[in-house]
């Protein structure tokens, strides 16, 4: 398979993922809205922040509301992060490899890009109307990847485009606890709260796994949530989970066996993440404190995707610009305490 090919698929995997997890972002807040005290204000700049978007969003905005927050994590094109944006590369990757991919694929992410690119954002101004967009778009990324993995023969292609899903999905996993933090940050007082607790059950539901979670536990606890999200092997959601599926498919994709040991840079970054990650207990990740965790992670997180970049993608010397601006986005959004801490790739 051509690299560029591979790094399409990767990318359309990527950027879909991204849609769904901003729109679930916003779904974080807005859970959050319905059980809040009367006196307690909502908080929208925590998402900018753990998102590592808060930078570009003062550039052009002065204070973090409701609506202008909403507006630039959905509809603000120059925003490479927003819904929109992410949905156009989604759908110019799939554009340029629509031989590679099925008819049913095509046809799915063209009419998602044409519904969004057709919204208009000053209809969004009713709180229900706005969950139902949020949830639509949800549905819409859930029904793309159900189209992928009933019309898509298990081969490279097939695997790229996990790989990319779940590095995605395990980076943005880390970022939803991080929200709590973020949101949390200035009152310290809060922890073990009432308000707490709303905060910890609004994460849980944002990333549907409430009821996943209830089944398991009795009790809401921020030890059992973070378990939960983190180290459970079997909800897929989870960051365990998403990076043995990613481990599972770049070892595919190079026809290697993971017990048998890494044969190439890429394999050992994931491999050496999969085996901190069954080897740490709730406890390790409290006593490092859980921003500190999440926050490593991530940088671990994009290092798997400049290793995968290097060994796959960089092999290809024609390769678009727009793609590689792809990667530098990935890598734009690791950061700790709101300082950038990897490098762009050229």
């Amino acid at each position: 398979m051509l690299s560029r090919v591979a790094n399409s698929i990767y990318w359309m995997n990527r950027y879909i993922e991204r849609v769904e997890n901003y729109a679930r972002f916003v779904g974080v807040n807005f859970n959050l809205a319905l059980d809040l005290p009367p006196d307690v204000d909502e908080q929208w700049e925590p998402l900018l922040i753990a998102t590592a978007d808060h930078y570009l969003f003062y550039k052009y905005y002065e204070k973090p509301t409701k609506e202008d927050v909403i507006h630039f994590l959905t509809f603000d094109k120059r925003n490479p992060n927003s819904i929109i944006s992410c949905l156009y590369e989604a759908r110019e990757n799939a554009r340029t490899i629509r031989e590679t991919i099925s008819k049913e694929m095509w046809e799915s992410i063209n009419t998602f890009y044409l519904s969004i690119r057709g919204t208009n954002p000053d209809n969004f101004r009713n709180m229900d109307h706005m969950q139902a967009y949020f949830t639509d778009i949800r549905k819409s990324c859930q029904l793309f990847h159900g189209v992928v993995d009933s019309s898509i023969t298990r081969n490279e292609a097939w695997h790229f485009g996990r790989l990319g899903r779940h590095i995605e999905r395990a980076d943005k996993c880390s970022r939803f606890l991080d929200v709590k933090y973020f949101t949390l940050l200035q009152d310290s007082g809060t922890s073990g709260s009432t308000l707490d607790l709303m905060l910890w059950t609004a994460v849980l539901k944002s990333v549907s796994a409430y009821n996943m979670y209830r089944q398991t536990h009795r009790a809401l606890t921020p030890m059992n949530i973070v378990a939960f999200l983190i180290l459970d092997k079997l909800f897929p959601r989870s960051i365990a989970y998403s990076v043995r599926q990613a481990e599972l498919s770049l070892y595919a994709i190079a026809g290697s066996i993971p017990e048998r040991g890494h044969t190439n840079p890429a394999e050992r970054v994931l491999s050496k993440i999969r085996t901190e990650l069954e080897f740490t207990d709730v406890e390790d990740v409290f006593k490092m404190g859980l921003h500190e965790y999440l926050d490593k992670f991530q940088t671990k997180n994009n290092e798997v995707d400049s290793a995968i970049f290097d060994m796959y993608f960089g092999l290809e010397t024609g390769q678009s610009q727009s793609q590689s601006q792809g990667h530098s986005q990935s890598q734009s959004q690791s950061q700790s305490s709101g300082q950038f801490k990897t490098q762009w790739m050229n």
